[in-house]
């Protein structure tokens, strides 16, 4: 079954897999605009369906919402985005993938061994931290993440 030109809510929601109340939280930050019929009902634009999966894929690279609406603010108004458009937003991703593979990769390497010093095995840990040195680090798997979540770039060493 074709889905028609102009979409309900309720159409947009079960194509996309998003909820209903999901939807109109990302209306009310703009990174959808439906239109309005006669009855005052929401229509949206079969590209409403590319914009809103964009926003699940990019939430799932770990973009913020904020880089999410800056992103798609460039895609242009008033024409459905074009292959070279999402080609544009997907290379300035790129860089930021690349990172996060590398960083994806270090962790990998190190988890058989090491938890990164947070420190899993105390007492077995006599060769990456030995009396606790990863303490003035501060708090958490020091030698993977920074004190903030974020994965050390490169990564931190154990100390000495």
């Amino acid at each position: 079954m074709a889905l028609p030109k102009l979409l309900s809510i309720g159409d947009l929601a079960r194509r996309t897999g998003l909820s209903v109340s999901a939807i109109r939280f990302y209306e009310t930050r703009g990174l959808v605009q439906p239109m309005r019929n006669s009855a005052g009902q929401r229509r949206f634009v079969r590209s409403d369906i590319r914009r809103l999966s964009f926003v699940l894929i990019a939430q799932q690279i770990g973009l913020t919402l904020e880089e999410i609406v800056s992103e798609l603010a460039r895609l242009p108004e008033g024409r459905v985005p074009d292959a070279r458009d999402w080609e544009a937003i997907s290379l300035r991703f790129r860089a930021r993938l690349d990172a996060q593979i590398e960083a994806l990769a270090q962790i990998r390497d190190r988890l058989d061994g090491c938890i990164g010093c947070g420190c899993l095995s105390l007492e077995r840990c006599a060769i990456y931290n030995p009396d606790d040195r990863a303490a003035a680090f501060g708090p958490g798997p020091q030698f993977i993440w920074d004190g903030a979540g974020k994965p050390l770039k490169p990564a931190r060493s154990p100390p000495p």
